[in-house]
């Protein structure tokens, strides 16, 4: 933004804090590496932002930084796609329960479907590089646990470590060094919170929790990852499962929200998760545990009664933007003509402006927009490359063009779920049938997300 912002009323310091010295790592982490992943735009946007507040904290220090409405309404903030569709999202998550309730055992079954990119019971994975931070166990019992779980199946994109710094001795310098060794890095679990928060008896305040929180949310923000902190409960009981996190409320109040898992008796096969977020509708997952493997089966999905109002403008963009017109570039006007749209052009833009994220969690659409000398041009752009879950008999696509439907759609079975297959819509893929690619094409093709 080019206008000069209204600045109002003495300010407290509000600078993001430097990293400090990558020097003294020990090697319980990945080393550091000098190599450093590529921001995305949001990440750009967001450091022009912190750019214009130190330099105005710096020329006019009694005073801060506002931005208007109209502002706010011009900014562009970009889906940000799940980690597993339904169920898990990028930010920073409490996974709590009681002691052996089998919270290891589901932090090793996410952990290892994001890192291989296969679908984690019905729903598409985005596949990437996990780090699990595994400090209630030695390399040996994971071992024995991963080869229970998935046999020799193993994927390299999956990293342990059973020991890590604190917080005050250095471990988000550490979880950084990881990340520029690994840019592709989506998720990191830490099992569990109490392992590298400072050691402070048995006292609690919400200020220090809050504080804690917030510190691991500041870096998974900045950094785009899914952060996962395993954690207890209390043992007084409660009508709300979620007051019974271990601590204050300040941990949940700094949280982007949380998971409760629990189990009626603690010799139960079967299991309850329940999940709370700032940006997805409460719900619950059944689970059942398999006898063989030990992994957590799905049984069933209950979500809340709210359902979002529907949004007319948005569904008939999902409809006009798709594989088979996947780019459309035009000002409002236009757009509206093109639809047959009943909205006024600004109102248009800044619906679009506020809805980017939704637009494309929804229908896989990106949007952006950019002034140009014959005004504000808007830019719709479908992802091709993204997996989907589907039933056997469902009807993928319904097109007349059966060479489109062979060379675009890829099924796969489903392993453990025989009426499920996983179909990837190829964009810019290698051209070639399944049949005709070579174990490395292949490979890759399946591996393809979003």
């Amino acid at each position: 933004m080019t206008e000069e912002r209204e600045m109002t009323a003495p300010m407290t310091s509000v600078g993001t804090e430097v990293g400090q010295s990558l020097n003294n790592f020990t090697d319980t982490i990945i080393p550091e590496s000098e190599r450093y992943f590529k921001p995305s735009d949001e990440e750009i946007f967001e450091a022009q932002v912190q750019y214009e507040r130190e330099m105005f904290a710096q020329q006019m220090p009694d005073l801060m930084q506002t931005v208007s409405m109209p502002e706010l309404y011009e900014m562009v903030y970009p889906g940000k796609p799940p980690v597993i569709d339904h169920f898990l999202y990028p930010g920073t998550y409490l996974f709590v329960g009681v002691p052996k309730a089998g919270k290891s055992f589901m932090m090793a079954q996410i952990a290892y479907h994001v890192s291989s990119g296969t679908p984690m019971w019905q729903y598409a994975v985005r596949k990437g590089t996990v780090l699990y931070l595994a400090l209630e166990d030695d390399y040996r019992r994971l071992q024995e646990r991963l080869y229970r779980m998935f046999g020799t199946e193993t994927t390299p994109n999956l990293f342990f470590s059973v020991a890590s710094k604190s917080l005050n001795d250095g471990l988000l310098e550490q979880l950084d060094s990881f990340l520029h060794k690994h840019p592709d890095t989506v998720l990191m679990i830490i099992d569990t919170l109490q392992k590298v928060r400072e050691a402070e008896g048995d006292t609690y305040s919400y200020a220090k929790d809050y504080d804690i929180i917030a510190g691991l949310k500041a870096f998974a923000d900045r950094t785009g990852i899914c952060l996962i902190l395993v954690h207890h409960t209390r043992k007084q009981k409660s009508n709300d499962s979620f007051d019974r996190i271990s601590g204050t409320n300040g941990l949940l109040g700094a949280a982007d929200g949380a998971f409760i898992m629990y189990k009626s008796k603690r010799s139960d096969g079967d299991a309850t998760i329940e999940v709370s977020g700032k940006d997805q509708p409460d719900k619950k997952f059944m689970l059942t545990r398999n006898k063989e493997t030990l992994c957590w089966d799905f049984k069933s999905e209950r979500s809340s009664d709210y359902a979002e109002p529907p949004e007319p403008v948005l569904e008939a963009i999902g409809g006009f933007i798709n594989a088979e017109n996947p780019k459309w570039t035009g000002t409002a006007t236009e757009l509206i003509e093109t639809l047959t749209l009943d909205i006024k052009p600004n109102a248009l833009s800044l619906k679009l402006n506020i809805n980017a994220g939704k637009l494309y969690n929804l229908y896989f659409i990106q949007y952006s927009n950019k002034r140009t000398h014959k005004g504000r041009q808007i830019t719709f752009c479908y992802d091709e490359n993204h997996p989907i879950v589907v039933e056997l008999e469902a009807e993928i696509i319904e097109s007349n063009d059966d060479e489109f439907d062979e060379e675009a759609l890829q099924c796969e079975p489903m392993e453990g779920h025989p009426n499920m297959n996983v179909c990837y819509i190829r964009g810019n893929g290698t051209g070639k049938d399944l049949s005709e690619m070579t174990p490395e094409e292949y490979a890759n093709f399946i591996a393809t997300s979003y």
